[in-house]
């Protein structure tokens, strides 16, 4: 009789998960290597999730540093009962409501050009899946906040809908319907978006 396997990229995520959680419990005690270690197995995810979460890739770094800083700095607090992602993501969910709580009270002194106007004029767009990551963005900003959220955490960041639903605190009922109308309703935005090219062709 032979074990169940987690499939691979299940397994390898609880793996990092267990590394991450112990590695942040280390660096709690002020051990600096695994404190490294820490930022380096989660800052792609953090990234990720503020990138979409926020809307705007050209504060994503600022926020994902902001996330970080805020939880060395209550790191002390860090027991280790959720996994360090969990906590780590929670975190960087109120850096991006800060962020916005912050955005919304300063004045705009100016008219400021549209952030995907100027990442695309910037950008090598003659790159592979250049436009279709833009394209995607867009589709993304679309959806309510709470579905793209639901969608970002387990399509995107790989949370299980149960650990997306202690994330989030709603049921996880409540996150597979957001994450399957988050779908539904990319699938149907793409084929609308294809239709007027395959009419042409």
């Amino acid at each position: 009789m032979t074990a169940p396997v987690l499939p691979a990229s299940r397994a390898k995520r609880a793996s990092t998960d267990a590394a991450a959680t112990a590695w942040a419990l280390a660096a709690r005690s002020g051990d600096r290597h695994a404190a490294e270690h820490f930022v380096r197995a989660l800052h792609h995810d953090v990234l990720c999730y503020v990138a979409h979460l926020s809307g705007d890739p050209q504060t994503a770094h600022d926020l994902t540093q902001d996330t970080f800083a805020r939880a060395f700095g209550s790191l002390h607090r860090f027991e280790g009962r959720a996994s360090a992602r969990t906590w780590l993501l929670s975190i960087a969910r109120r850096a991006v409501a800060d962020s916005f709580r912050h955005a919304a009270a300063r004045p705009r002194l100016a008219d400021t050009p549209d952030w995907q106007a100027a990442v695309e004029r910037v950008q090598p767009s003659g790159l592979p899946g250049f436009e279709d990551g833009v394209a995607l963005l867009d589709l993304l900003e679309a959806l309510p906040d709470e579905r793209r959220e639901a969608f970002v955490l387990t399509q995107v960041v790989g949370l299980t809908y149960e650990e997306a639903a202690g994330f989030t605190g709603c049921p996880v009922g409540t996150v597979r319907s957001r994450v399957s109308r988050a779908r539904a309703a990319l699938e149907r935005q793409l084929l609308e978006a294809e239709a007027p090219a395959a009419l042409t062709a």
